[in-house]
């Protein structure tokens, strides 16, 4: 086993030692395991090159260096993806944007990871539903 140091903010220091109470976990680390466990064991959506549409929602904070320059280019360099993109302004500091996306799975799921990767990105949040479930 390894261990790893990360930088947590207070507020999901404060969520996470709340999930280890509640679920029973012996510690913090065997929390984050499980939590890491079921984001990287997502299973995928189907055939990467299947049709499909999407939400991406996130929150971030816009005064971190540089961010929403690399978002913007991010999503113009995917602007074939986005069909709408809502933005709203939640306090001095931080900004929720919405965006509906269409393309292939493979293409939709790489955008959203990427946005959500972002250092500055707070939370975020991909429904990706292909569109051949709805068929």
């Amino acid at each position: 086993m390894q261990r790893v140091t990360i930088s947590l903010d207070d507020a999901l220091l404060a969520a996470i030692d709340e999930r280890v109470g509640t679920h029973g976990y012996q510690g913090r680390s065997e929390a984050i395991r499980d939590l890491l466990r079921a984001g990287l064991l997502e299973p995928e959506q189907g055939d990467l090159q299947s049709a499909c549409v999407a939400t991406l929602s996130y929150v971030y904070d816009h005064a971190t260096r540089e961010l929403s320059k690399r978002l913007n280019t991010a999503f113009h360099e995917h602007h074939d993806l986005t069909l709408s993109t809502l933005h709203v302004h939640l306090d001095q500091g931080k900004c929720m944007e919405v965006s509906v996306l269409k393309g292939t799975v493979g293409e939709v799921a790489q955008l959203t990871r990427q946005v959500m990767a972002e250092r500055g990105v707070r939370h975020g949040s991909a429904q990706i539903i292909p569109l051949g479930d709805l068929e």
